[in-house]
C-alpha cells in the first residue's frame, strides 16, 4: 500500500503540471537514477513511519512533515524540483514503471522488517534464557573435558523449563545413555540428596533430538538445579563417548503448581 508521503509526492506532482505542462516539455531528461530514486523513496517511506508516532505526531504539523520530506530528498544531494521531476515523469509517463520501482520499495522495506524481528526475537530469547552455563557440550572434546556437570541457582518459586539439543553416535559405547536433572536446597549440594529428579534417555542414532526437562520449584525461594547432560550406566576405562549437546536452554514461567 502507499503510504501518506507518497501520496504528498505524486499530488505535488498533479498540482504542478496543470501549471507548468504548457509551458514545459515533460521528458526524461536530468531525471533522478532509478536505484537511487528506489533509496530516496525507502528512506522517506520510513521518515512517514516516524511521523505517525504519536510523540512526534503530537508536535508536527503538515507543513512540518512536508519539510521533513524535502530535508531526506536533500540528503540525498536532490532538490524538491528534481522529486516533482521525476515523479511528475513517472506518474504521467510510465506508470507502470513507477509500480514497479514501489514494489522494489516494498521489496526493501520488507527486508527491513523481517532483519528487525529477527535481531528483536533472538534478543529476546537471548534475555528470556536463564542458562549461564556452557554453550555446548561434546566427546571427544577438544579441550579434553567432557564432563557435561551442571549446577544452576534458581532464585523465583514456578516453573523451569531445561531444553536441549543431543547427538549421540551409533559408535558411541556408553549403556543407557541419557540426561539427569536433579531439583536441591543449598544445604544438600554436598551430600548430593534432591527432593526433584527428571531423567531422559537418549537416542543413539547420530542425529539431534530436542530433549525437555520441567521442574517445579515451590517450596523455598532458593533452589539449585544440579544434574548431567550425559550420564550412562557402564564406568569402564577407554570407554569411547561419541555425543554432542548443545542449543542449551533453562526458561522460567510464573504459574504456580
Amino acid at each position: 500500500m502507499i503510504r501518506f508521503a507518497f501520496l504528498i509526492l505524486i499530488m505535488f506532482s498533479i498540482l504542478t503540471v496543470s501549471c507548468s505542462s504548457r509551458k514545459n516539455k515533460l521528458d526524461g531528461k536530468n531525471l533522478i537514477p532509478e536505484k537511487e530514486l528506489v533509496s530516496l523513496l525507502t528512506d522517506i517511506y520510513i521518515a512517514d513511519g516516524l511521523l505517525d508516532l504519536p510523540a512526534i505526531n503530537s508536535w508536527t504539523s503538515l507543513l512540518d512533515s512536508i519539510s521533513f520530506y524535502y530535508q531526506v530528498i536533500e540528503k540525498h544531494g536532490y532538490t524538491k524540483e528534481n522529486m516533482d521531476k521525476t515523479m511528475k515523469y513517472y506518474f504521467l509517463k510510465k506508470p507502470k514503471k513507477l509500480n514497479k520501482i514501489i514494489d522494489q520499495v516494498l521489496g526493501r522495506l520488507s527486508v527491513m522488517e523481517a532483519r528487525i524481528e529477527k535481531e528483536f526475537n533472538l534478543d529476546r530469547a537471548r534475555t528470556s534464557n536463564l542458562w549461564t552455563g556452557k554453550d555446548f557440550y561434546a566427546s571427544p572434546s577438544l579441550s579434553g573435558n567432557d564432563s557435561t556437570k551442571f549446577d544452576m541457582t534458581l532464585n523465583k518459586k514456578g516453573v523451569y523449563t531445561l531444553s536441549f539439543t543431543a547427538t549421540v553416535f551409533p559408535d558411541d559405547q556408553s549403556v543407557r545413555a541419557g540426561a539427569i536433572g536433579i531439583i536441591s536446597s543449598p544445604d544438600s549440594l554436598e551430600t548430593g540428596t534432591g527432593q526433584y529428579e527428571k531423567s531422559i534417555n537418549y537416542l543413539k542414532d547420530g542425529r539431534p533430538h530436542n530433549y525437555y526437562m520441567t521442574f517445579f520449584v515451590f517450596k523455598y525461594p532458593v533452589r539449585h538445579l544440579r544434574g548431567l547432560f550425559y550420564d550412562f550406566d557402564n564406568r569402564s576405562y577407554g570407554l569411547v563417548k561419541h555425543f554432542i549437546i548443545e542449543n542449551i536452554s533453562l526458561k522460567f514461567n510464573t504459574a504456580m503448581v
